[in-house]
């Protein structure tokens, strides 16, 4: 048996590695390399390690294989080509969206922010709905992962000890920022992942935004009744926080940014790293202007140097990891499920087993089995795959986050006694995608996207 590969030659078959035992020794190692992955706090190793490990040993060993047995390089050639692309788009972009991040903690801008909220005066029921509201908003620019680690940071700055505030309040802004980051391609790696892939233009992400929101809406809605009555301390005296010079323009220059990802991508065929490396690179200009005339130094490569590079690598090895998978062809196989059963249904089962394993190499194994499913179910596997890590705490980048912000508090056995809140925002997203992608047909039919293109 051989797995298709489409490359510069047409089509080129690889060896059904999933038959063989070789095969499934490659899947042990992926099934161990996840272990140590997951269980990052157990063994306290960075799961960057483990992932990098596993996902360059995987190809090693691949590689290894034909050589010893004489095979055809071709497919294996073509299969690399492919991943390095897939890889190194994502790579760029999540660089430069965390660089734009960095640059805004250093102006003092999220600082201000959260001044705000602490000298609001709020009492704990508006503090849990505005800090919600904010992860749903503003993650879709700043990614999820982000966005939780920000508003954590309030939470926790302005209430230390009551855990029946804090608990409900911090699973409200996981809910909220995965849910905010399902309908922006800039919001989720696995949304950014589904929009390179080309399942869908940027327009059709954002019609997922009536699902997002009022999955969340109806959560937050159940969690909030657990929260207390009653305000926490206001702080007074302390200095006021100032956006430093050049903090607002920034901002403007991030959206810019954002702008020239989305029509690179939709009019000029770009990928969308590229027109956030233009904005980077108008990003450095504005820093050396702003050094040369106004002697304010914006620091700019001290932003770059603080940028996560274990979240970098540990999407390079768990990418490489599931792209090995493929190239073996157990995904060629686990693609059956969605002639074998509705997608739908299958879809809604990536939405449950991303909150088991990660959204991120489900998503990627969706995308590299590609099942031949329309748009509108490609939107469910967007919304379920983004939304379905908060139903349990290491489901997610944003919840393992929070749970190191929050240590002791927000906790697994914390999360879980609150997790059926969240089962029943899922299905309410599930069913209001049902009512708007299938009953009523609410969403850019590709026909007339291509009647438009015209």
């Amino acid at each position: 048996m051989t797995t298709k590969i489409e490359g510069a030659e047409g089509v080129i078959h690889a060896v059904d590695l999933a038959v063989r035992p070789f095969g499934w020794l490659l899947l042990t190692i992926f099934v161990v390399g996840y272990y140590f992955i997951a269980a990052e706090e157990k063994y306290h190793i960075n799961k960057a390690k483990p992932a990098l490990f596993t996902g360059t040993f995987m190809f090693m060993l691949l590689g290894g294989y034909y050589a010893v047995n004489g095979l055809d390089f071709r497919a294996f050639d073509t299969e690399i080509a492919h991943l390095i692309l897939e890889i190194a788009e994502i790579f760029f972009f999540l660089f430069v969206a965390m660089t734009f991040i960095e640059a805004l903690i250093e102006r003092n801008v999220f600082d201000a922010l959260k001044e705000k909220l602490l000298k609001s005066g709020f009492n704990y029921k508006k503090l849990f709905w505005v800090t919600g509201l904010l992860a749903f908003f503003i993650s879709p620019v700043a990614d999820n992962l982000t966005t939780a680690l920000i508003l954590s940071t309030v939470l926790i700055t302005i209430e230390k000890n009551n855990k029946a505030f804090l608990i409900p309040a911090a699973i409200n802004i996981v809910v909220a920022a995965n849910a905010g980051g399902a309908w922006s391609p800039f919001g989720d790696i696995t949304t950014l992942m589904a929009w390179s892939a080309g399942k869908g233009t940027f327009i059709d992400f954002l019609f997922l935004f009536p699902s997002a929101v009022i999955g969340w809406g109806i959560t937050a809605f159940l969690l909030s009744r657990f929260v207390p009555e009653g305000a926490p301390e206001k702080i007074e005296g302390a200095e006021p926080v100032k956006i430093h010079k050049g903090g607002k323009v920034i901002i403007g220059l991030g959206v810019f940014t954002i702008a020239s990802a989305v029509l690179g991508k939709q009019l000029m065929h770009l990928p969308p790293m590229w027109g956030m490396l233009f904005g980077l690179s108008l990003l450095q200009l504005y820093a050396y202007t702003l050094k040369k005339y106004h002697k304010n130094d914006i620091q700019i490569y001290k932003s770059v140097s603080k940028v996560e590079n274990d979240t970098l690598l540990f999407f390079f090895g768990i990418l490489a990891a599931v792209g090995a998978l493929h190239f073996a062809g157990f995904l060629n196989h686990a693609a059956k499920l969605y002639t074998l059963f509705d997608p739908m249904y299958v879809n809604m089962g990536v939405g449950f087993l991303s909150a088991i394993v990660d959204n991120v190499p489900v998503m990627s194994a969706v995308l590299k089995s590609s099942p031949d499913i329309p748009l509108a179910q490609w939107m469910l596997v967007t919304l379920t795959a983004g939304v379905g890590g908060s139903m349990i705490s290491f489901g997610s980048a944003a919840g393992v986050g929070v749970m190191g912000k929050l240590k002791g508090i927000y906790t697994f056995s914390a999360h879980m006694k609150y997790s059926w809140t969240i089962v029943i925002g899922y299905f309410a997203s599930v069913a209001v995608w049902y009512i708007q992608f299938e009953v009523l047909g609410l969403y850019i039919k590709p026909a007339v996207q291509a009647i438009a293109g015209h």
